[in-house]
């Protein structure tokens, strides 16, 4: 049994929007919604554990119902930051699962096929992370000049889903403080010293943050 864990719990304050983004709508549909369906698609996900600020709820509750939502096994409220929210999450998994993959809220365009495999190779080696190549050259900078460039042949940007053995994310949120430096659950097995294999992922995995990304998910979602 495998297991996501979506991370939906964010106030959103970069979007700039009266309402939650998960719940902007994107071609009539919620986001949050998109990105559940991925991974009702995805053939290697038996349950979701969605975590969603506690006054958000009912209103997804609703959600579950309207777009028939089959695998959402649990709503978890989520905490003062990404780890603690994902932490929540992760105390409702249940004992039998064998992978859990972790899923931002606001990225809908990841693919069923993307979630298998990262889930696969976590199931192979304990750990996983979708990644995709960084296209922009990267300079250092040091006191207001730029200090060097880096090589970005070895770079890759970090996306969602990461997924691990349950064992080995439990035991990376029970030996790591959980502090504002946690970015992502790779961060944790990474100091735990476990070694994380990667999965070459699309570049359409984007994550809504802005306006503007809005415009982009609707064209990627109407083909």
């Amino acid at each position: 049994m495998n297991t996501a864990i979506i991370v939906a719990a964010g106030s959103g304050t970069r979007f700039n929007s009266e309402k939650p983004k998960q719940f902007v709508e994107i071609n009539g549909k919620p986001l949050i919604a998109h990105t559940i369906e991925r991974f009702e698609a995805a053939e290697s996900v038996d349950s979701i554990v969605l975590v969603i600020a506690r006054d958000s709820i009912d209103e997804f509750q609703t959600i579950v119902e309207k777009f028939k939502l089959q695998k959402v096994s649990k709503v978890v409220e989520g905490g003062a930051t990404r780890a603690e929210s994902v932490r929540n999450g992760l105390g409702m998994v249940r004992n039998e699962t064998a992978v859990v993959a972790v899923h931002d809220g606001a990225r809908p365009l990841v693919t069923p096929e993307e979630i298998d495999a990262t889930i696969s190779k976590a199931a192979e080696f304990g750990a996983a992370c979708l990644v995709a190549p960084v296209t922009d050259t990267i300079k250092t900078i040091r006191g207001g000049e730029i200090a060097a460039t880096l090589d970005r042949t070895h770079l890759r940007r970090a996306l969602t889903p990461q997924a691990f053995r349950i064992e080995v994310l439990r035991a990376a949120f029970e030996a790591v403080a959980l502090d504002e430096s946690v970015s992502d659950e790779c961060y944790l097995v990474e100091k735990l010293g476990h070694p994380i294999s990667i999965i070459e992922g699309g570049s359409r995995n984007i994550k809504i943050t802005h306006p503007d990304d809005l415009l982009i998910a609707q064209r990627f979602l109407e083909r």
